[in-house]
């Protein structure tokens, strides 16, 4: 479907109807040719009507091509040229989610053809497939042949997982297991979690057994083990709470205390008892390159791996953090020393996760200090840069 822009009503049939067609025709006479799977539209209206449409597809020399298909009032116009676009090929999972945009930008911004897709928000920018449809996750692999995956969709939020446990289970679970089915042979990356440790020891090395306390933990623990079973030399990444460049203060539990450090009138309490190490989505995607790149010199990379942050904080500690980084008070902020009853999913209280198998490959980052990293997420939401999230995020 094109999408919605306010065009008019008796337009958009006639419209949708004739690039259905002509698209229908213009693949069926390329056979052998499969679209690789986006299509980004761009329309403007005013005295007359122009659509202009995008449509990749893999030529039978391997390369890739882009039709361009121009309609004008009474004539439509057909234009092919060749891409030319990087050998390595890569396909992001979640790529509209938190971690997944990071992932996106940093393979593309280091010469990688990237594929992101999503699902309810992946239109126009991303791929729509549904990760439970076997069929949708086949033929994108198929049509687009990755030499990489770097699965970032999941349910991650511990408390909606316990809430809404079926489908959370179908994606954390199955989904991957259904990926790793159909990529074998290629290298997957799956983000896991720290939370599939119980925090009562902790470093937890990679060889650590895990026991979660929770739903998401257990459900991320059974995707790794199907993801390892169905592709044998996939790699499993547990990384811990995450932060970024939000689209909304709520996406990460970490950037969501923004609100709590601004009400400097009121008082409010923060959780002062899980510690946690809160980990830069930047520098977990760049972790993903890095081993994507390794494993295209060293197949035998594969395996457990862990990154994390260093700084040890509770929420309360980012809180104060955050506050002092954009130089605004935190007197306000009141420490919570027990939990609450009711307090949702039962949380680790230390899940710290020892790094060294990463740092003994070379492959680690060094992580980015939380004061700037955090900054850099949530200065747009500065109360006089509010505007400004309609341009960057």
């Amino acid at each position: 479907m094109l999408p919605e822009v306010g065009t008019p009503p008796s337009a958009d049939g006639f419209v949708e109807e004739l690039c259905t067609a002509v698209v229908s025709v213009l693949l069926a006479e390329r056979s052998g040719m499969p679209g690789f799977a986006y299509a980004d539209y761009q329309r403007q209206w005013g005295s007359t009507l122009r659509v202009h449409e995008l449509f990749g597809y893999t030529d039978m020399d391997g390369g890739i091509a882009e039709l361009r298909i121009h309609f004008t009032p009474g004539h439509v116009e057909l234009l092919e040229d060749r891409l030319d676009v990087p050998f390595q090929r890569i396909l992001v999972t979640g790529a509209t989610g938190l971690l997944g945009r990071a992932v996106y930008k940093e393979f593309k911004n280091n010469s990688w053809h990237v594929l992101g897709c999503g699902y309810s928000r992946a239109r126009p920018r991303f791929l729509k497939c549904n990760l439970m449809d076997e069929d949708a996750v086949r033929e994108v692999i198929h049509n687009f042949q990755p030499h990489v995956i770097v699965h970032c969709a999941a349910e991650r939020r511990p408390d909606v997982v316990e809430r809404h446990t079926e489908a959370a289970m179908n994606l954390n679970i199955h989904a991957s297991a259904t990926l790793a089915k159909e990529s074998a042979g290629t290298f997957l990356i799956y983000i896991s979690t720290d939370y599939v440790f119980d925090g009562r020891n902790p470093p937890y090395g990679e060889n650590d057994a895990p026991n979660p306390l929770n739903l998401y933990g257990k459900s991320k623990l059974e995707g790794e083990r199907e993801v390892l079973r169905h592709n044998p030399g996939a790699a499993v990444l547990r990384v811990p709470i995450l932060y970024g460049d939000v689209e909304r203060v709520e996406e990460s539990a970490v950037t969501v205390l923004w609100d709590r450090v601004q009400e400097g009138s009121e008082s409010s309490t923060v959780d002062h008892c899980q510690q946690r190490f809160p980990t830069y989505v930047n520098d977990v995607a760049r972790v993903c390159r890095l081993m994507a790149e390794r494993k295209l010199q060293d197949p035998s990379l594969r395996g457990i791996f862990h990154y994390s942050g260093r700084e040890q904080m509770t929420k309360y500690e980012m809180a104060c953090a955050i506050a002092d980084a954009f130089n605004l008070p935190s007197s306000h902020l009141i420490p919570l020393t027990e939990q609450p009853a009711g307090a949702g999913a039962q949380r680790p209280h230390n899940a710290q996760l020892e790094c060294s198998r990463l740092e003994s490959l070379g492959l680690s980052v060094e992580p980015t200090p939380f004061k700037v990293a955090v900054r850099e997420s949530l200065w747009p939401f500065l109360c006089d840069k509010r505007w400004r999230q309609t341009v960057f995020h």
